[in-house]
């Protein structure tokens, strides 16, 4: 039997060992381990052939029915395997290996791969194990400070910014694929699954030195169609924050820089998506705007609901601390700057049950 560890430290070792997951296309799509690569042992189709002889025939007809279906392509799947090793950025024949529960197919493929030389390590519990170590790690307190701000106040930059300095960043936005609000997700590509998010920022959050703070941008529980972990978003709200005061010329110019290359369609989609709240006369009045290129006009008219709206949730936010930094004239380096200051008295405040003045 291949040798078997538990996820800390399978996971700990998937840094410098090569990551196999054995389940099926479809199960990896759903979600899968951060740095994984997936080499199936049955596709979906197969996977859903076994597991109905499983159901209607029992465990050894099942076993049978999965001997029927590999024996053939046996060669095939350890010549693609070895392959991978090669192409991998890990100059060692380790290979980590897991499938759902740890059981028949990661064992199989871990004995395939002992056959051709490699040396498998199969994850005990499989990747339900590591769903279970995401969870208890995003559940976890942590000592997060926000930054807060109106719709094109720049807060993405400014995280990028504080990276760049040597602060821990927690990109939400980065890791959901989406910009937030409707436009978010024009030319972005697809968004991930809410598994595969969680999947994510585990991996992000388990890199991060916990005596430290994490800047994080000030989020909703949904970006896009993900949906932020729920004890995860609640510290969000909770978390002391910088609220970036950005005179609108600004926020426009901003956005402006985000947006003016975007498809027209694709803006226009965005803004009839918002009709609803933002209303008929004003949505005629953007949509109108994008149409003859006045980009700056349609910004302006949507910032009108997005303002309404931030303002509200932000008044709502159950945060003991929240200072506001007024940038006008500031380069992106003050910003940070102040913004790191802020976040070190904030720190002082709260050990000391003393609040700063909210927004």
């Amino acid at each position: 039997m291949p040798n078997s560890i538990k996820i800390r430290e399978f996971w700990d070792r998937s840094s410098c060992e090569l990551l196999i997951d054995v389940r099926s296309p479809g199960e990896f799509d759903s979600g899968h381990v951060p740095g994984a690569v997936n080499h199936p042992l049955f596709d979906d189709d197969e996977r859903a052939t076994v597991g109905t002889c499983y159901a209607q025939a029992g465990h050894d007809a099942a076993v049978l029915e999965g001997l029927r279906i590999t024996g053939p392509k046996m060669a095939s799947l350890a010549e693609c395997a070895k392959i991978l090793v090669t192409q991998s950025k890990f100059d060692s024949s380790k290979v980590l290996v897991h499938c759902w529960r740890g059981g028949m197919r990661s064992q199989s493929m871990a004995w395939l791969l002992g056959v051709v030389g490699l040396e498998p390590t199969v994850l005990e519990g499989g990747y339900k194990s590591f769903r279970r170590l995401a969870h208890e790690t995003i559940e976890q307190s942590w000592n997060l400070v926000v930054v807060s701000g109106l719709t094109g106040a720049g807060k993405t930059r400014i995280l990028t910014a504080l990276s760049e300095v040597g602060e821990q960043v927690c990109d939400l936005e980065a890791l959901a694929n989406h910009r937030g609000s409707a436009y978010g997700g024009i030319a972005q590509g697809d968004q991930p699954t809410t598994e595969q998010f969680e999947n994510d920022l585990f991996a992000c959050l388990d890199g991060f030195d916990r005596t430290r703070r994490i800047w994080v941008e000030d989020e909703g529980n949904r970006i896009g169609r993900v949906v932020v972990p729920q004890t995860f978003y609640e510290q969000v709200r909770h978390a002391p924050a910088v609220f970036l005061d950005v005179e609108l010329a600004q926020r426009v110019d901003n956005l402006m820089s985000d947006y003016q290359e975007l498809p027209v369609d694709g803006l226009i989609h965005a803004t009839e998506k918002i009709r609803k709240r933002l209303g008929n006369r004003e949505t005629d009045k953007a949509v109108a705007a994008i149409e003859r290129g006045d980009l700056a006009v349609a910004v302006e008219t949507t910032l009108s609901y997005y303002d309404r709206t931030y303002l509200k949730a932000v008044g709502k936010m159950p945060r003991a601390h929240m200072q506001s930094l007024v940038t006008n004239g500031l380069s992106d380096d003050q910003i940070v700057s102040q913004c790191i200051e802020i976040a070190g008295r904030i720190g002082e405040r709260s050990q000391t049950g003393a609040s700063l003045p909210r927004a």
